[in-house]
């Protein structure tokens, strides 16, 4: 299934407790339809000790977010930007922004 975001995306939280911030995404999991977005979505996770962290405790990590619930960010303005799919010169297809129209990498 073709997603309109990709690992290393620029991204917006359109809802949720974190509306409004941007990040760049980690990782995304196309079978749950989900993705990690740096620094968004923070929860509290209880580990614990172990041989690398000997003391255990309660750490901050970057839970996953529904792809429904994000929007890119368009390159060139920093504004969120709906994603279409267009060939370029080679027939290939390429993601492109449709408020600029500039091709997204």
């Amino acid at each position: 299934m073709k997603l309109h975001i990709k690992k290393g995306d620029k991204v917006i939280v359109l809802s949720g407790n974190s509306k409004g911030m941007t990040g760049e995404v980690r990782e995304i999991n196309t079978s749950k339809m989900r993705a990690v977005v740096s620094g968004v979505n923070m929860i509290t996770k209880h580990t614990k000790a172990s041989s690398a962290n000997p003391q255990g405790g309660i750490v901050k990590v970057e839970g996953s977010i529904h792809i429904s619930n994000l929007m890119l960010v368009d390159p060139s303005s920093g504004k969120p930007t709906r994603v279409g799919r267009k060939p370029n010169n080679d027939g290939k297809l390429v993601r492109y922004s449709k408020k600029s129209g500039e091709i997204i990498k």
